[in-house]
């Protein structure tokens, strides 16, 4: 159940996070933010980002063995960086509609599927 929660937790914190790091750049696209300075353009950002974080720190704890968690470090970072890449690219193929998935991107996911493979392979 751990799992999950982790796993869920960090879907969570990566949707919030792929809004605060790019979720600017489609209110430009829109012409909502053109005009704001950059200082507010980064408060709007870290806004965003607080709830990222309330779902990544729990995550962790919840997952990481040593807090009675099924996962290590490496596995956390690993899991992540595999749903932050799921989460970006369909962000990004829905929200952006001008960025098309060419091969070379469906050959660095197939990698990244290999690394979490190879991280838990003991």
């Amino acid at each position: 159940m751990k799992a999950l929660w982790t796993i869920l937790l960090l879907v969570t914190s990566n949707i919030f996070m792929t809004f605060a790091w790019y979720g600017h750049l489609k209110l430009q696209e829109m012409k909502i933010s053109s005009d704001w300075p950059i200082i507010l353009v980064i408060l709007f950002s870290w806004a965003i980002a607080f709830f990222e974080y309330c779902a990544q720190v729990p995550a962790n704890r919840i997952g990481f063995i040593e807090n009675g968690g099924p996962f290590n470090l490496m596995q956390l970072k690993v899991i992540q960086e595999v749903i932050s890449l799921t989460v970006f690219t369909i962000v990004a193929t829905v929200l952006f509609k001008g960025q098309p998935l060419q091969w070379n991107h469906l050959a660095a996911f197939l990698c990244l599927i290999m690394a979490v493979f190879f991280v838990f392979v003991k």
